[in-house]
């Protein structure tokens, strides 16, 4: 979480901007159904909305690629696989869910430096919230990812996970 918007407010101190035109696409959802995909929401803006800036982690994959640490997804040109787990993130009022965590897999041996690279980038996910068997967050098949697309993994790749907004 990069910032939060109290209700109303459409900048704030890492927006210079308007947060109802300045992003690329919004995907709206009424009732938990995606109603609109626009470049502008002010449409649908109501005084009483609160906006929450998160961090992407595409964002380290540069410094990860300049460590020498392979990004599968991008080698292979998809998107990156994320996965819903069976752990609940932190509710805030009436908002909450499942934590969503991306997953890089990289050889064991990478693993530390993945760790030491992410870790300096906390606004955006930091380091990996779980290293190995998926099982463990909740997922059973690693090869159908929730959102996002498979990767193929190389012989003695580790699973790496980061939360994911």
């Amino acid at each position: 979480m990069l910032d939060v918007l109290e209700a109303g407010e459409v900048a704030g101190p890492l927006l210079d901007g308007d947060i109802r035109t300045d992003i690329p696409l919004y995907r709206v959802y009424v009732d938990g159904e995606l109603a609109d995909e626009t470049p502008d929401v002010t449409g649908w803006w109501r005084a009483g909305l609160v906006s929450f800036l998160i961090g992407c982690s595409f964002t380290f994959e540069g410094a990860l690629l300049d460590a020498g640490v392979p990004v599968r997804h991008i080698e292979q040109g998809v998107n990156v696989p994320m996965y819903r787990t069976s752990r609940r993130c932190r509710g805030a009022g009436s908002v909450g869910g499942p934590m969503v965590v991306s997953m890089r897999p990289m050889p064991a041996d990478r693993v530390a430096d993945a760790v030491r690279v992410t870790a300096g980038y906390p606004a955006v996910h930091g380091a990996p919230v779980h290293v190995g068997d998926p099982r463990e967050l909740g997922i059973a098949d690693i090869d159908a990812p929730d959102y996002g697309d498979p990767v193929v993994r190389e012989p003695g790749d580790v699973p790496v996970f980061w939360a994911c907004g």
